[in-house]
C-alpha cells in the first residue's frame, strides 16, 4: 500500500475496538426503526385522520409530501451538521426534536398543526438519519463485526417499512391513529438516553470549517423542488404547468449547487464523495431499487385491502414474508459472504433476484392465491433486497475521510429518499394511465361495473409492476459495472477526487 493512501486511509484496526460497540448498535438501529417506520405508519393512519380532522382531499397529500420535503431538502446540510457538531450530538438532538414533534403531532387538533408536526419531524429526521449510519461506520472497525453491524442495519433500513404498516394497521384499528405518532416517543426517549450514555464517538473526523451557506440553500431548495415536483406529478400530471416549473427550477439550482461546490472552500458536498465510482454506483443501484420497492409496498397495499377486502392489520401481517426474506438476506447472506466476495456479487445478484420477484407479482388478478403468488414474491423480493442493501450500506462510506462521513452517509438517505419520491409518482401515474386504458378498452363488453374498476385497478397495478422490474433490473447492473471494488483484503479503489487509482489494502469490510 502507497504511503499516500495509507495516510489518507488510515487503518481503523490501529485503534482498541469500542467495548461499548454493540450496545451502541441497538440504540442505533432503534433511532433507525423509527425514522423507516414513520416512512409507512403515517399511510395507514391517514384515513382516519384526515376524518377527524377534517382534512380536505386535495390537502391530503400533504400529510406525507410535508415530511417528504422537509427530510429529503434538508438531509446534506443535516449531515454536514453532522460532521460539524459531531455525530453523537447530533443523533440525539435529532432524537429529541423527532419526539417533540410526534407529540406535537398525535396530540393536533387541526390540519394546520398536524402538517406543520410532519415537517418538524421531516426537519429532525434529517439530523437524525445520517448521524446514524455515520455513527455505525465509525464504531465498528473489525472486518466481520462490522458486516455482522451493517446486516442488522440493512435489514431495519430495508424492512422497517413493511413493520411500519404492521405496526399502523395495529394502532390505526385498535387504538388511534394519534398512536402512530405518540409509539415515536418511547423510541425515541430510549434511543436517545441510550446514545448519551453509551456511544463514544471518536475524537477524530469532525470537520469544523465554516458552514456553506449558498450550497445549504441551493441544496435545499433543488431537493425540495426536485421531490415535490414528483409529488405533483402524481396528482397533477406530468404536463401540468406547475409540475414541469418544479423540475427546470430543481435542474437549474442542482446545476448551480455542483458548480458552487466545486469552487468554495469548504463546500457542503465534497464533489469527492460522489465522483468517486463506487459510491456513485451504491446512490445510484440503491435510489433504482428503492423505487421498486415503494411500488411494491403501494400497489400491494391497494390491491390487498381495495381488491381483496384485507383489513389494515391483515394487510400489514401479509408483509410479513418480505421482513423475513429482508432479515435472512442481510443478516444470514450478506453480512457471511461481505468479508469473503466483492460486493458488486452481493448487490447485483440481489437486485436480479428481487427483480424475479417482483416479475412474479406481475401475474396478479383478481382472487389471485396469496401463497401461491404473493408470498413467494415477497419473499425472493425480501432475500434480494436484503442481501444488496446491506453491502450497499457499508460501501457507502468506503474510503470515505472521517471529516465527509457525516456527507457520506446523508447522500445515502438522499437517493432513498428521491427514489421514494420518484416511485410513487412515476409507478402511480403509470397505474392510473393503464387503468384508464383498460376500462376504455373494456368498458363496450363489461357487463359489471365494479369488477371492471377492479379489473382495470389490477391491470393497473400490473403494467406499473413490469416498469418496476425493469428498473430493478438497472439497479443490477449499474451495481456490477459501475461498482469495481474487490473483496476485503486487495482492492483497487477509484480515487474519484484525484481520478487516480491506489492499490490498498483493506483491513475492515468496505471501509
Amino acid at each position: 500500500m502507497s504511503k499516500t493512501a495509507e495516510s489518507r486511509f488510515p487503518d481503523p484496526g490501529a485503534t482498541a475496538a469500542d467495548p461499548s460497540r454493540w450496545k451502541a448498535l441497538v440504540f442505533i438501529a432503534l433511532a433507525q426503526l423509527m425514522v423507516v417506520l414513520d416512512a409507512t405508519i403515517v399511510n395507514i393512519a391517514l384515513p382516519s385522520a384526515q376524518q377527524d380532522l377534517g382534512i380536505s382531499d386535495g390537502n391530503k397529500q400533504w400529510v406525507i409530501t410535508a415530511y417528504a420535503l422537509a427530510f429529503g431538502g434538508l438531509l446534506l446540510f443535516g449531515g454536514r451538521i453532522a460532521d460539524l457538531w459531531g455525530r453523537k450530538r447530533t443523533f440525539v438532538t435529532g432524537l429529541i426534536g423527532f419526539a417533540a414533534a410526534s407529540a406535537i403531532g398525535g396530540a393536533a387538533n387541526s390540519e394546520g398543526l398536524l402538517l406543520g408536526a410532519r415537517a418538524l419531524q421531516g426537519v429532525f429526521g434529517a439530523l437524525l438519519a445520517p448521524a446514524a449510519l455515520s455513527l455505525l461506520a465509525v464504531t465498528f472497525t473489525d472486518a466481520k463485526e462490522r458486516a455482522k453491524a451493517f446486516g442488522i442495519f440493512g435489514a431495519i433500513a430495508g424492512g422497517g417499512g413493511a413493520v411500519g404498516l404492521i405496526l399502523g394497521g395495529f394502532l390505526t384499528e385498535y387504538l388511534d391513529w394519534r398512536w402512530t405518532f405518540f409509539v415515536n416517543i418511547p423510541f425515541a426517549i430510549v434511543a436517545a438516553l441510550g446514545a448519551y450514555f453509551v456511544i463514544r464517538e471518536p475524537a477524530a473526523g469532525r470537520n469544523r470549517s465554516a458552514l456553506d451557506i449558498p450550497g445549504v440553500v441551493l441544496s435545499t431548495l433543488g431537493l425540495v423542488s426536485l421531490v415535490y415536483g414528483f409529488t405533483r406529478a402524481e396528482s397533477d400530471g406530468w404536463s401540468d404547468a406547475t409540475t414541469i416549473s418544479l423540475f427546470v427550477a430543481a435542474a437549474v439550482l442542482l446545476a448551480t449547487f455542483v458548480a458552487v461546490e466545486s469552487r468554495v472552500k469548504a463546500p457542503l458536498l465534497p464533489l469527492r464523495v460522489v465522483t468517486n465510482r463506487n459510491r456513485a454506483g451504491v446512490y445510484l443501484s440503491l435510489g433504482l431499487a428503492i423505487i421498486g420497492m415503494f411500488g411494491l409496498f403501494l400497489f400491494l397495499t391497494y390491491y390487498l385491502q381495495v381488491v381483496e377486502g384485507y383489513s389494515p392489520v391483515k394487510t400489514g401481517f401479509a408483509f410479513m414474508p418480505m421482513i423475513v426474506g429482508m432479515i435472512t438476506g442481510s443478516t444470514q447472506i450478506g453480512a457471511r459472504l461481505m468479508t469473503r466476495v466483492a460486493p458488486r456479487y452481493l448487490m447485483g445478484p440481489g437486485f436480479l433476484v428481487a427483480s424475479v420477484g417482483m416479475l412474479l407479482l406481475t401475474q396478479l388478478e383478481i382472487g389471485s392465491s396469496y401463497t401461491g403468488l404473493i408470498l413467494p414474491a415477497e419473499l425472493l423480493l425480501g432475500l434480494g433486497m436484503g442481501t444488496a442493501f446491506m453491502p450497499a450500506m457499508a460501501l457507502a462510506t468506503h474510503g470515505i475521510e472521517p471529516r465527509d462521513a457525516g456527507v457520506a452517509s446523508a447522500m445515502v438517505n438522499t437517493s432513498q429518499q428521491v427514489g421514494g419520491a420518484i416511485g410513487t409518482a412515476l409507478l402511480n401515474t403509470i397505474a392510473a394511465s393503464a387503468t384508464t386504458a383498460y376500462v376504455a378498452s373494456h368498458a363496450a363488453t363489461a357487463t359489471n361495473a365494479q369488477l371492471l374498476q377492479l379489473q382495470a385497478l389490477v391491470a393497473g397495478f400490473s403494467s406499473a409492476i413490469w416498469w418496476a422490474v425493469g428498473i430493478l433490473l438497472v439497479a443490477a447492473a449499474i451495481a456490477v459495472t459501475l461498482i469495481n471494488t474487490g473483496r476485503p483484503g486487495t482492492s483497487p479503489v477509484a480515487s474519484g477526487a484525484e481520478g487516480v487509482e491506489d492499490e490498498i489494502k483493506m483491513p475492515v469490510a468496505m471501509h
